[in-house]
């Protein structure tokens, strides 16, 4: 080496994001690339939102059931660490239409059943053996889990007894890995959160009980950040007013707020209460 060369040694931010539905994905893609990360994303098809294609450095497209392609991308790239956020319906596994190559088989032959988090963790297992370690969901939106969203409008006492009744049932459900949103009216259950998603539970809440219902979202008792973090956005919003709901209580501290002025305004301009809930 000639005496005064300069060597620079640049060692390249790489995150892999394995993409479902929804803006978490998105934003996720945007703070990492502000961030200074190369961003290198596994969308899933049917779920996951074509405009990952104009934030992240490259997206392959993966069907359900396609792990080896995961992991083949992620060692083309040299990632090694990567995120699970937005929803995949497991609507595409229960209806048997999947076929898993030989990795997925691997994965779910060593299951005890396909509760959600059971699918997750073996996954998560499965690429960390493999070089890929799965981070917490929140890592790159920490600062919104904690913000407490105030609106204008407070909740009656008997929306206040209504939250109270629905937290308590929620958790229950949620640390059964059935769902984390229960629909409520007068004290009474409306709607649980299953397979179909946290919106479709909120329309189908308010089908059943009219105008005036209140929505209750928590996390599991035990919640592995990692995934399934339960997330507030505008599509949140846009179900509640749709469904013409008149509450939306969550809890606080282990809730994603996304988009959190955009989340504060809408609900002021349509009435809507949103109330932080702590245990």
């Amino acid at each position: 080496m000639e005496c005064g060369a300069t060597v620079t040694t640049h060692m390249n931010k790489k995150l892999g994001i394995i993409a479902g539905q929804g803006d978490f994905p998105r934003e996720v893609c945007r703070r990492a690339k502000k961030q200074d990360y190369e961003v290198y994303v596994c969308a899933v098809e049917g779920e996951a939102d074509a405009l990952l294609e104009t934030l992240a450095d490259e997206v392959a497209w993966v069907k359900l059931g396609q792990v080896g392609k995961v992991l083949a991308f992620f060692a083309k790239h040299e990632v090694h660490e990567a995120v699970l956020c937005g929803k995949i319906h497991k609507t595409g596994i229960l209806s048997g239409k999947i076929i898993p190559d030989w990795d997925a088989m691997q994965i779910v032959t060593h299951v005890r059943n396909f509760k959600d988090d059971s699918l997750l963790i073996a996954f998560s297992n499965y690429l960390e053996r493999r070089n890929v370690k799965i981070l917490d969901s929140t890592r790159f939106l920490a600062e919104e889990s904690d913000l407490k969203m105030i609106t204008k409008r407070r909740p009656s006492k008997s929306q206040i007894e209504d939250i109270q009744f629905g937290f308590d049932i929620a958790k229950q459900i949620a640390g059964l890995d059935i769902g984390q949103t229960v629909v409520v009216k007068n004290k009474s259950v409306v709607a649980v959160e299953s397979v179909e998603g946290t919106d479709q539970a909120i329309l189908r809440g308010g089908r059943l009980a009219g105008e005036g219902a209140v929505v209750i979202k928590v996390a599991k008792p035990n919640q592995d950040m990692r995934f399934d973090v339960p997330t507030v956005g505008p599509d949140t919003i846009a179900a509640c007013l749709e469904a013409k709901i008149a509450v939306l209580a969550f809890e606080a501290g282990k809730t994603i707020i996304l988009h959190p002025e955009q989340v504060q305004e809408a609900a002021n301009q349509a009435g809507l209460i949103l109330v932080p809930h702590s245990i």
